[in-house]
């Protein structure tokens, strides 16, 4: 029996490089709402937008996607999470999986399978998804996270640093083990998330910028779901979404 979950799609209006983010047009619809398109489109019994303005809210509930305001002052999704969690009354046991309203192109097997894995992983707080990286350029990319796991497919540490470091390899990328992307999405359960925004923030959190060793720090497990294939490209830069949108009108 599949185990039952939500997704939750956080979104925030402002964005440096991309005015107006979720908004942006995509085929002619809103990208935060193709989003929750693929998310429905996932074995997830409710799809939720938290927002933090009241225009994405109106075009998801035009669009016929459930949204929640949100407060506009929480530092990070997270803590935009865990008020959707509490507004949502969600219970402490319950999954959620978080996935980033600039994923338009995200695979819904790929959320069933966060889900599961967390599921499946009573002694892990979280989880997440990876895939095996294919070149040496990507090996090397400080805005490429890798992580490396453990025997039982837990994350070990997440770094901007070419891990794990061939010693013997004259800094070329290892083939054994096959070092890990780690794919931004995320699955906790509700009680978790809820308490995250309260723990103390870790020194090497702020090191490499990644919000995920915060779990680590404080000693919670983060099981792994490893994927054989990338997922589709994210949206940052204008650069990003015309290419997406090339790829939606190729098809």
């Amino acid at each position: 029996m599949t185990t039952p979950f939500t997704v939750l799609i956080p979104a925030r209006l402002a964005s440096t490089r991309l005015p107006d983010k979720p908004l942006a047009d995509i085929d002619g619809v809103p990208m935060i709402v193709r989003v929750a398109q693929r998310a429905t489109a996932s074995g997830a019994q409710r799809v939720v937008v938290a927002a933090d303005d009241r225009r994405i809210v109106e075009i998801c509930t035009a669009h016929g996607v459930e949204a929640l305001l949100t407060r506009t002052d929480h530092p990070s999704g997270s803590d935009r999470l865990a008020e959707a969690c509490v507004r949502l009354t969600l219970p402490d046991d319950a999954i959620v999986v978080n996935v980033q309203g600039d994923e338009p192109l995200i695979a819904p097997a790929l959320i069933d399978a966060v889900a599961a894995t967390l599921a499946g992983q009573q002694e892990a707080a979280m989880s997440t998804a990876a895939h095996p990286i294919a070149t040496a350029e990507e090996f090397a990319n400080p805005n490429v996270v890798k992580v490396v796991l453990d025997g039982r497919g837990h994350a070990l540490y997440f770094s901007r640093a070419p891990i794990p470091w061939w010693r013997d390899g004259a800094g070329a990328m290892p083939s054994a083990p096959a070092p890990l992307r780690h794919i931004g999405i995320y699955g906790y359960r509700a009680g978790f998330i809820r308490a995250f925004p309260r723990l103390a923030p870790a020194p090497v959190e702020a090191t490499e910028a990644l919000e995920q060793l915060r779990a680590l720090w404080h000693g919670h497990r983060i099981a792994v779901h490893v994927s054989a294939e990338s997922p589709g490209p994210g949206v940052d830069t204008p650069e990003d979404l015309a290419r997406v949108r090339a790829l939606f009108a190729a098809r």
